[in-house]
């Protein structure tokens, strides 16, 4: 298992993201990123970031794709080899493409850009998605069709981290857990 893990947690808000990303961190090791955490950090630091999206979130807006994929891209330029977990983002296709086409190109374990083959230009990826796009939500169907969705279902945080856990072992050595 010596390539390097990256991983999305999605869910609605109150899902338990939050319970399941700390159990992950605890367990697996990996560096969480919180886009809420990491807004708040920069709001409170007066940056750029932080007062762009200090006005959108004052409104109750979500804050612009372009931000958000600025501010994250930032935060992963310092892991190129760390394993990471996303919490709250992408919460948008183009964000999501955009943290794709990020990582895309760069070696699993080192983090070294690779050398880019024709067929694996962006626009050729871009269009090799679209045509397998369907009827379900775009944000859902982009890492079905990356072949790296997982779906664990359930009613309680309890009952689903075992699943997740249990999937997650299958990829990275676990140091602990799953409770």
């Amino acid at each position: 298992m010596s390539k390097l893990f990256r991983m999305v947690i999605l869910g609605a808000p109150g899902s338990g993201k939050g319970t399941i990303s700390s159990r992950i961190v605890r367990d697996f090791g990996l560096k969480h990123l919180s886009s809420g955490d990491l807004l708040r950090a920069q709001i409170l630091k007066k940056t750029e970031i932080g007062l762009a999206a200090q006005s959108y979130m004052k409104s109750g807006q979500l804050v612009p794709d372009d931000v958000m994929v600025k501010l994250i891209s930032t935060e992963l330029s310092g892991l190129n080899s760390s394993p990471w977990l996303l919490d709250g983002f992408p919460r948008t296709r183009p964000q999501a493409e955009a943290l794709h086409n990020n990582q895309k190109g760069k070696d699993d374990v080192t983090g070294e850009p690779l050398v880019q083959r024709e067929d694996d230009k962006p626009e050729s990826v871009r269009h090799r998605l679209e045509v397998y796009a369907t009827n379900t939500k775009p944000l859902k169907k982009f890492y079905e069709d990356l072949g790296i969705l997982q779906v664990f279902h359930g009613t309680e945080s309890n009952e689903i981290w075992p699943r997740v856990h249990k999937y997650m072992q299958g990829h990275i050595l676990a140091k602990s857990g799953p409770f």
